[in-house]
């Protein structure tokens, strides 16, 4: 006897992503799942634990910049199972130079940010001791 794995709702998929339905559903009507969405007998999406970490990965992908192609794409390749992980690869380092210049803007901004709380605390603290300095 195989064990089913646990049907999901498309509603506690939403929860577990991040994603919205809506989302989810766009991402089912472009392809971006990696085995097509399956039907109860009623007719309600049904994801499985794959399916949440496939969304997970391409959230990732996504959220780092990677255009909705190149994760359609992305996605094909992997459908197409072994023998072009050669082009994943090439399709994931092209997308490489995004992410460092991401972090770069991203460390940009966190030395600006920890340059105006130290002016702050310097603010701050230079308040607070001439407050609590005896008259005189």
């Amino acid at each position: 006897m195989v064990d089913q794995p646990e049907q999901l709702t498309i509603g506690q998929v939403a929860a577990r992503t991040g994603l919205s339905v809506h989302t989810l559903r766009f991402y089912e009507r472009e392809e971006i799942l990696v085995q097509p969405v399956r039907r109860a007998a009623g007719g309600r999406r049904v994801y499985t634990e794959d399916d949440v970490d496939w969304l997970t990965l391409c959230t990732i992908l996504r959220g780092a910049g990677m255009p909705l192609p190149d994760i359609r794409r992305y996605t094909e390749l992997v459908q197409a199972g072994d023998g072009n992980e050669s082009d994943r690869l090439e399709l994931l380092r092209q997308h490489e130079p995004r992410i460092r210049a991401q972090q770069e803007q991203l460390d940009r901004c966190r030395d600006l940010i920890e340059f105006k709380i130290g002016v702050y605390e310097d603010i701050l603290a230079t308040t607070a001791a001439h407050h609590c300095s005896p008259p005189g």
